[in-house]
């Protein structure tokens, strides 16, 4: 019975997509050389690897040639925040809070970081209040333009 696919990124995945990521559009060699001062893969692992990346969406690649060219299809920054949703999904229950109380009892938390983290809480907030005070405010207009009644 074969291996079910994991819509996550494996650790061999993660490897050929930083590369991908951090070099653009690559051959299998161009990959392979750019694995060059991690463990040793064959050229066909890769291209294994490479190839189940494609069939889940995250690589692409067009033809030069003889050779295929593999892009990525997901930015760095996208596949990073898929990861974690399934992280807070299947350990925490989908909870945000729960996720971060973790770390910070996992490895404690020195008294900058908490400070650094309470100023981008309180920008975060910032907009919403913003926003929250324009929609509620007494200066409200209606479509027609009137003062709404």
């Amino acid at each position: 019975m074969p291996r079910r696919t994991s819509q996550t990124l494996t650790e061999a995945e993660l490897r050929i997509m930083q590369v991908l990521w951090h070099k653009g559009a690559c051959t299998v060699q161009q990959v392979l050389d750019g694995l060059a001062g991690d463990s040793i893969l064959a050229y066909n692992t890769v291209l294994t690897t490479i190839r189940i990346l494609e069939r889940k969406g995250y690589v692409g690649h067009a033809k030069d040639g003889r050779a295929h060219v593999y892009t990525t299809l997901v930015a760095e920054e996208e596949a990073s925040r898929s990861e974690i949703r399934h992280l807070v999904s299947r350990f925490f229950r989908n909870s945000h809070e729960s996720l971060v109380l973790n770390i910070l009892e996992d490895r404690g938390i020195e008294p900058q970081e908490l400070e650094r983290l309470r100023r981008m809480l309180e920008q975060a907030e910032e907009p919403s209040q913003t926003a929250d005070s324009m929609i509620g405010g007494p200066t409200r207009k209606s479509v027609t333009g009137s003062e709404p009644q």
